[in-house]
């Protein structure tokens, strides 16, 4: 027979586990709506901005800028994927990190040298369980990066591929599509793309849209392409932080739904196991009754 006073100790021990669980759920669900807010509003700014690509190629202008052109030999490359400082969030960083080494191997495949950058913690522990050595790894950023701390990072990928130094750039992330739905997704930011159009929105666009350029269409595409580069790389690191919550949310949730499960079985162990304490005293009791008389 289960001892009452041992299932009654580890009762208490998970409740005070459900109450750490629990905590851990708010804090994850405020910070997820936060997070959330600076996805949306960032892809928001990123669409504009290839909006007005697009509007710049229907105003005439020859889309032609060096981050755009395609490279027939890609002699550097480099994977950058994005993971988390912590766990306690499910399958979150074991997929990303799993896509990161899958990819590698297709890239090392594609390109001559590839240079691996882990950012996170836990990314950078399964690449070292992997037997990868990352070339250069990042800590800094939580659930709320900051566009200066990306911003320099997308400068050096700027520079490098503008000396030659770097011909394509893969950045392995969880992709942030709605609150149901996210997963881990390889995407090649350099060379850049994404700009192409279909003659029925170029038509439509022509009709809606009219534009006075100053000082000129091709100044402001000077400007305008890195910038798009620079918040992609950036919606990149948000949807990571977004993802991340999401998904410690959800395991945090489920791990409060299974902690009281598991109290409820060990209060009817506790319970059957108490009833037959008191049955067993109850017994040895009326036996000395009758013993003695």
């Amino acid at each position: 027979m289960a001892n009452p006073r041992e299932l009654d100790k580890r009762r208490k021990s998970i409740r005070n586990i459900r109450k750490i669980t629990r905590t851990m759920e708010l804090i994850a669900t405020a910070r997820f709506r936060k997070a959330m807010d600076r996805a949306n509003a960032a892809t928001a700014y990123t669409n504009q901005i290839m909006k007005l690509v697009r509007d710049l190629t229907n105003a005439g202008v020859a889309v032609e800028h060096p981050l755009l052109e395609q490279r027939s030999d890609t002699a550097n490359a480099t994977l950058l994927v994005l993971a988390a400082n912590r766990g306690f969030c499910g399958g979150f960083n074991g997929n990303v990190t799993r896509a990161g080494l899958s990819h590698l191997k297709t890239l090392r495949e594609e390109a001559g040298e590839v240079r691996v950058e882990v950012s996170g913690k836990r990314g950078i522990s399964g690449f070292k369980q992997g037997r990868v050595a990352a070339d250069e790894t990042f800590t800094q950023f939580e659930d709320k990066p900051a566009y200066d701390e990306v911003e320099v990072i997308a400068n050096r990928y700027l520079e490098d591929y503008a000396a030659g130094r770097l011909d394509r750039l893969d950045v392995v992330y969880t992709r942030f599509e709605s609150v149901s739905k996210q997963h881990a997704t390889v995407e090649t930011l350099l060379p850049l793309g994404g700009l192409d159009v279909n003659e029925q929105e170029q038509d439509e666009q022509r009709s809606s849209t009219v534009y006075e350029f100053l000082p000129s269409p091709e100044s402001i595409l000077e400007e305008v392409v890195p910038t798009s580069f620079r918040v992609k790389l950036f919606k990149c690191f948000l949807d990571t932080a977004v993802s991340e919550q999401i998904a410690r949310m959800v395991a945090m949730k489920g791990a409060t739904e299974n902690a009281g499960d598991l109290i409820k079985q060990l209060s009817m162990q506790y319970n059957r196991a108490r009833q037959g304490q008191i049955t067993s005293e109850l017994m040895d009791l009326i036996g000395g009754v009758e013993a003695i008389s």
